[in-house]
C-alpha cells in the first residue's frame, strides 16, 4: 500500500474506515460537475469500492489517495491518477480537498507534489494531465505553479446546470523520462 509524507501532510491509500469520507464525497452533488458524477453512491457500493482499494494501480488502472493531516487519519480530500495509461506512460490527476476551512492553506499544494514527484519516480510516467473548468481559477493556479502547461480547451465539454462549458486540458512532461 502506498503511503506519501510531506512536511504537514500525508497521502495514505484507501481504508474500510474511510466509507463516511467516501460516501459524504461521491453524495456531494455540489462537486458533481467535477467527476463527472450523476447519481448518488449507496453505503454498499462504496464498501464494494474500499474492499477492491488494495488493486495497485496496474491493475485498477487507477490510484485514490486519502489526503491526510500527518498526525491524523481522517481524510480531508482524495487525489488521483486517473486513466493510466502503462503503454504511453501517461495517467490524469484529480484532486479535491472536501472541506472548505483546509482549502487555500498549501494542502492541496503539498498533495499534488507528492504524487507528481511518485509519478515520474515510482511509476515512471512520461507524462500527467489535468482537466480543468476555465473559471476554476484556484486549480488552474495549483497545477501551473507546479509546471501544468494549458495545451487545449474542449469547447461546450460538460454539461453543468442546463449551460455546456468548456474544459481546458493541462500537461505536465517528466523531461527527465
Amino acid at each position: 500500500m502506498v503511503t506519501l509524507t510531506g512536511e504537514h501532510i500525508r497521502l495514505r491509500a484507501l481504508e474500510p474506515e474511510d466509507l463516511d469520507f467516501v460516501y459524504a464525497v461521491e453524495n456531494d452533488e455540489r462537486i458533481w460537475h467535477v467527476s463527472n458524477t450523476n447519481t448518488p453512491y449507496s453505503r454498499f457500493l462504496i464498501k464494494q469500492y474500499l474492499s477492491n482499494a488494495h488493486q495497485d494501480i496496474f491493475e485498477a488502472k487507477q490510484l485514490r489517495l486519502a489526503i491526510c493531516f500527518r498526525d491524523q487519519k481522517k481524510p480531508i480530500g482524495l487525489i488521483d491518477l486517473f486513466e493510466y495509461d502503462p503503454r504511453n506512460h501517461r495517467a490524469g490527476v484529480g484532486i479535491l480537498i472536501h472541506e472548505r476551512e483546509h482549502r487555500n492553506k498549501g494542502v492541496g499544494a503539498e498533495a499534488l507534489a507528492l504524487l507528481v514527484s511518485y509519478a515520474f519516480s515510482h511509476l515512471n510516467l512520461h507524462q500527467l494531465y489535468a482537466n480543468i473548468d476555465p473559471e476554476n481559477e484556484a486549480s488552474i493556479r495549483l497545477f501551473t505553479n507546479f509546471g501544468f502547461l494549458r495545451i487545449g480547451v474542449k469547447a461546450q465539454w460538460n454539461l453543468i446546470g442546463g449551460t455546456y462549458r468548456d474544459e481546458a486540458l493541462y500537461q505536465l512532461i517528466n523531461h527527465q523520462f
